[in-house]
């Protein structure tokens, strides 16, 4: 998934016939909006990993599934708080010309939002499976899930970019105007 940086064939910048402010305003519109379609689920799963401690099996749990739980909540508030950021960002940068640095900071918080969000999926599924399987099916699905976001969000992007010659996406900064 791109965050704000997306591709752009050398000579799409002509095509597109935009000033660099025109395209900082793009990147940062487009950042946005992936933001919006990952931010509901991350804050859904952080609010149903918050209200397990209440259900009546949590005391069933071992001591590493309740680590492993704290883990996955950990994770799923770092991941809320990270894919939240760049709001907090825009209201402090908010006009005072500083568009580059709002789409550069906010592109490398969502990127770290998509890994402790990942991290929270694995932790969460690997519980899951822990408590209603055991432990040796629960390390199956945590590798299988880890290799999912690895191969699915990481991967294939950087398999496509480099298929065609390019810069792979997403793991450079945005440009400056």
């Amino acid at each position: 998934m791109a965050t704000g940086t997306p591709h752009e064939e050398p000579h799409e910048r002509e095509l597109r016939n935009e000033t660099p402010v025109e395209r900082l305003d793009r990147h940062w519109l487009e950042l946005l909006q992936e933001l919006r379609v990952v931010q509901t689920g991350v804050q859904i799963l952080s609010a149903f990993l918050l209200t397990i401690p209440f259900q009546a099996r949590f005391g069933e749990l071992s001591d590493e599934q309740r680590l492993l739980y704290l883990v996955a909540v950990s994770l799923g508030v770092l991941a809320t708080g990270l894919i939240i950021a760049p709001v907090s960002i825009h209201r402090l940068l908010f006009r005072k010309q500083e568009r580059p640095v709002l789409v550069r900071q906010s592109d490398i918080l969502a990127k770290l939002g998509l890994v402790t969000l990942a991290g929270c999926l694995t932790a969460s599924i690997t519980l899951i499976v822990s408590f209603v399987v055991g432990t040796v099916a629960a390390l199956v699905a945590a590798a299988g899930c880890l290799c999912f976001f690895l191969v699915v969000w990481l991967g294939v992007p950087l398999v496509d970019a480099r298929s065609r010659g390019d810069e792979p996406p997403g793991l450079t900064p945005p440009e400056e105007p």
